[in-house]
């Protein structure tokens, strides 16, 4: 996998997870809920805990996909890829375990399983920022 492929698949998974979500809603929607039932900022106590997770891991992905963006396509824009090709998978496959960890609960153990893939991404983002700078 490419680094650009990484990249694309990082939006893919977003993309995803924002789809779930998109369906909960628009069942509940079609089912009698009122569309506006869904403030900005606000979680009604009405939603499943699993849709809640979903909106959570969805944000967790939004506040670092343009970081990862940016390694990215600033390695692309510099001729660099090759510098950061080996690493730039392994953020997405760690995103991806750490949404997973999310949406399967919340209890002490998914937190810390869920910070260590956190932890992974934050680490191999900052080494390729590294590589790329030196």
């Amino acid at each position: 996998m490419t680094a650009i492929q990484a990249l694309l698949g990082f939006a893919a998974w977003t993309a995803l997870l924002v789809l779930g979500v998109f369906l909960y809603r628009g069942l509940r929607f079609v089912t009698g809920t009122p569309i506006n039932h869904w403030p900005r900022g606000a979680k009604p106590s009405s939603d499943a805990a699993f849709v809640k997770r979903l909106e959570d891991a969805h944000a967790n992905c939004l506040e670092n996909l343009p970081v990862f963006a940016v390694i990215v396509l600033g390695a692309a824009a510099t001729g660099r890829l090759d510098v950061i090709s080996t690493l730039a998978p392994w953020v997405l496959y760690a995103r991806i375990a750490q949404s997973l960890t999310h949406l399967t609960g919340v209890g002490q153990l998914h937190v810390l399983v869920r910070a260590t893939f956190w932890s992974i991404q934050l680490g191999l983002m900052l080494w390729m920022l590294f590589k790329l700078l030196a």
